[in-house]
């Protein structure tokens, strides 16, 4: 059973795609099992592996850097194609619980929350920004607070947070799993 969370600081891992396709995220020999566990070996088993079989060290889950990562930052319409439920649980099985991307494909998007997944909706620019940071920094980490509907950069204590750190200026459009439109909250991206 997966823990609910109202507040996530994790590694970010970059997918650098757009277009990502659930036949990409779990190819179709791993879904023989009703099973929610095991299917991480299939995660984007496409773009981890070359043709020998052998695991691609520029793929980013076979980076070290990225193991521990509970946030997949990725690009427009993460996804698409079928209905799978494989691909949430894949992506769970992995260890993320978040995903960020500039849009997702309805039904994904949905089953990511029936699967203890939070999407999380950015700005194209957004992504792009932090998709940089990610590259740049070994242990890039982003928190995703809830209930301030904030993602943002721990920046260490600041003044109105002087034990845990604080999460800089920013925050990001986000539809919740109720309808509610999407909406700016906050002040002004400054990751």
């Amino acid at each position: 059973m997966m823990l609910a969370f109202t507040t996530l600081n994790g590694i970010v891992a970059p997918l650098d795609r757009v277009n990502v396709d659930t036949d990409q995220i779990i190819p179709k020999q791993f879904l023989k099992t009703i099973k929610r566990t095991g299917l991480r070996e299939g995660l984007f088993f496409d773009w981890r592996k070359r043709k020998d079989g052998s695991p691609d060290p520029g793929f980013f889950l076979n980076q070290a850097r990225y193991q521990d990562a509970t946030i997949l930052l990725t690009r427009d319409n993460f996804g698409s194609g079928s209905s799978r439920e494989h691909a949430p649980w894949a992506l769970l099985d992995q260890g993320f619980r978040c995903v960020i991307a500039p849009s997702f494909a309805d039904i994904f998007y949905n089953n990511c929350f029936q699967n203890g997944i939070l999407p999380v909706v950015l700005k194209a620019d957004e992504v792009l920004c932090i998709m940089k940071d990610v590259f740049c920094t070994e242990g890039y980490r982003l928190t995703v607070d809830l209930g301030d509907q904030r993602v943002g950069v721990d920046r260490g204590p600041g003044p109105d947070d002087p034990g845990n750190g604080h999460l800089s200026e920013t925050v990001v459009r986000h539809r919740h799993h109720d309808g509610v439109a999407y909406r700016r909250m906050g002040a002004e991206h400054v990751l």
